[in-house]
């Protein structure tokens, strides 16, 4: 595949700001309706057991499709790709918020997902790709990190404001002119790109078993809850859906030209750093999601309130992720800023154990969310500079599609996980005759402590992972590093 053609510095950070304005804006509207189901469901007449699905019509295509639509950026265009999909996804949240009913809603929230996973999952290679000399490709990947990162704190706190000062159908039309903005300057601005072709990877049959796949994989996962570990739907359709995932790593073996070559995963670097966005993504959802309840349900802040009190994780991360960390990582290297991110994260999630009933924002949960977004901002952009500098350029749709969807599975995983002990730990508390408050505070400190052992297990992994062949490495590319912070 030819390399970007070269455009003047200007152009090239233009192109950086509206791919990150992209990413953003999809990864805002995974976690922005949350706040507003209340309200969704008193205004269309949402049953109980229905209103999961205006999340999990969502999550479901977007965590199914992330792995062909990053192959078919690779294949024909990455820059054609992430149009289309941010058209498609706008277009869609459009028709959402017009949604008269439970039926049309569902359904739109099912192809804003579709949208969605098509635009994503080219972004991170169309960053690394775009900015090949190494400052400039760590500040892409810094601000990369930070518009995936904040769009998950930001997200509540959108919610909130637009539910409670306009109406839950904002949360919807709000992309719609974002996302012509978006379009339009992307098309004047994003460096085009030549794909290698379908006859080069067009491998149909792999890509229905991955998307059948992961699809049915993210449906059992978020439905397991639910429907019960132990039902029916639960023990038949996983099985089903490794099956087809293991059909599918079969089928790129032997395949002459598979979707996703296996080879990719001969670098450690690239291994490592999804296992531990795995991980780490699993922890995360436990702050988002438990922290929110923790301030709402314990504290007893509104909605509104609770999506302000995620500002300053976001603020955080904005500070360290576009300003700290680029240099953090020119002068020690990815692999130590890596390290030192998951230890903080890890700390963060112990500090939140100890939160209290009677307690405070500012004692029992600011400092462990600054202490969060200091580790996630320096974590999240060391960790996608491993990962994508050992991709070569024709294989960064692919390895941006692997990245998001690691982070999709994890999260749907570590929520699942996360909930079920907080549901058995909540549950026994109760009946030991111990107060609601009590109960509640319980669960959630449980959830803290398995996300920290989340965060832990990927510590060690990228440590064994990173060590051998390639700490070497590691140590030319800080001296290189160095080399180019002396020059500039």
């Amino acid at each position: 595949m030819g390399q970007p053609a070269q455009q003047p510095s200007r152009s090239l950070w233009l192109s950086l700001i509206v791919l990150c304005a992209g990413q953003m804006m999809i990864v805002i509207d995974q976690n922005i309706v949350n706040v507003a189901l209340p309200t969704v469901q008193r205004s269309l007449g949402f049953s109980p057991e229905n209103l999961v699905w205006v999340v999990n019509a969502y999550v479901i295509p977007f965590g199914g499709l992330l792995m062909l639509a990053g192959r078919l950026g690779d294949l024909i265009s990455r820059k054609s790709v992430f149009i289309t999909g941010i058209t498609l996804f706008s277009a869609a949240s459009l028709l959402c918020g017009f949604a008269g009913n439970e039926f049309t809603l569902i359904v739109f929230r099912f192809v804003q997902g579709v949208g969605g996973a098509i635009a994503s999952a080219c972004v991170l290679g169309m960053v690394a790709t775009t900015f090949t000399e190494r400052r400039k490709q760590a500040q892409a990947i810094a601000a990369y990190s930070f518009a995936s990162a904040g769009g998950g704190a930001i997200g509540p706190l959108l919610g909130g404001v637009l539910t409670d000062l306009v109406s839950w159908n904002w949360i919807f039309f709000i992309n719609a002119p974002i996302g012509a903005v978006v379009v339009l300057v992307a098309s004047r601005v994003v460096p085009k790109d030549r794909g290698l072709g379908l006859s080069k990877g067009a491998d149909f049959l792999g890509a229905l078993l991955v998307t059948a796949g992961l699809m049915l994989f993210v449906f059992t996962i978020v439905n397991a809850e639910q429907a019960g570990w132990g039902s029916t739907q639960t023990l038949v359709l996983g099985p089903v859906a490794i099956l087809l995932l293991v059909g599918f790593v079969v089928r790129e073996a032997t395949a002459a030209q598979p979707l996703l070559p296996l080879k990719i995963f001969r670098s450690r670097p690239l291994t490592a750093a999804n296992i531990v966005q795995f991980l780490m993504i699993a922890g995360m959802f436990g702050l988002l999601y438990f922290g929110t309840l923790y301030v709402q349900r314990v504290l007893g802040y509104t909605s509104l309130q609770a999506g302000l009190g995620f500002v300053p994780i976001a603020v955080v991360i904005a500070a360290i992720s576009l300003g700290l960390s680029t240099r953090l990582i020119m002068k020690f290297g990815q692999r130590s800023m890596l390290f030192t991110g998951l230890v903080l994260i890890i700390v963060a999630f112990v500090l939140l154990s100890f939160a209290r009933a009677k307690g405070t924002y500012v004692v029992d949960f600011l400092p462990a969310t600054l202490v969060m977004g200091v580790g996630f901002g320096l974590a999240a952009p060391a960790m996608m500079g491993l990962g994508m500098s050992a991709v070569p350029a024709n294989e960064s749709g692919v390895a941006s599609g692997l990245f998001n969807t690691t982070q999709q599975i994890g999260g749907a995983i570590g929520l699942t996980v996360l909930s079920a002990f907080v549901s058995a730990r909540t549950s026994g508390l109760t009946a030991s005759g111990a107060s609601e408050t009590d109960s509640l505070l319980g669960g959630y400190h449980i959830a803290f402590l398995i996300a920290a052992g989340f965060v832990f297990v990927g510590l060690v992994f990228a440590a064994v992972m990173l060590r051998t062949g390639a700490a070497g490495q590691a140590e030319t590319e800080k001296d290189a590093a160095a080399s180019d912070l002396a020059v500039s």
